[in-house]
């Protein structure tokens, strides 16, 4: 589907500017259910919870971007992926030895860092894109949305899915 995003409102963008991609990511990271939900689509599905996050970031704004994300997608995979799986493996062994312990807090203090960088890189590029364009009104279900922009095959985690959009559309 081509979209002309020379025909989106600087008005739209500006929204973006006014509600960073960072405080919305942590504010509907922290509502019930969400964490569990992004957990279960990024171990059972493969979803990147950073490129996630910032599809509803957009679609609570009434937009969507088809913009290549493979750069931070290496980001993701090269950096942020690394760091997880240091600090998942150190879990048992952190419970033994409070060296490992503060050694797996850095760790994870990294890897949010490094998700902070992605979801930075994430909104730069929505704000930069030309291929960034309003939803249609009224706007798709949130959950068909994020199975089409995350090219998610099956919906085998619709239950996942709805916990995000109970989130952001409690109605």
């Amino acid at each position: 589907m081509t979209h002309d995003s020379t025909q989106l409102p600087a008005a739209l963008r500006a929204r973006l500017l006014d509600a960073p991609l960072w405080e919305f990511a942590l504010a509907l990271y922290a509502s019930d259910g969400v964490e569990e939900a992004c957990l279960e689509l990024q171990d059972e599905a493969g979803v990147d919870v950073c490129e996630l996050l910032w599809h509803c970031w957009l679609h609570h704004h009434g937009l969507a971007c088809n913009d290549c994300t493979d750069a931070v997608r290496r980001w993701q995979q090269r950096v942020t992926a690394p760091l997880r799986r240091l600090r998942r493996e150190l879990k048992s062994e952190a419970g033994q030895r409070e060296s490992v312990a503060t050694l797996r807090r850095t760790l994870q203090q990294a890897e949010l860092q490094a998700e902070g960088e992605a979801l930075s890189r994430l909104e730069r590029l929505a704000l930069e894109s030309d291929r960034l364009w309003a939803l249609p009104s009224p706007s798709p279900r949130l959950d068909d949305h994020l199975s089409e922009q995350l090219q998610l095959q099956q919906k085998p985690h619709l239950s996942a899915l709805q916990a995000l959009k109970g989130s952001l559309d409690p109605s």
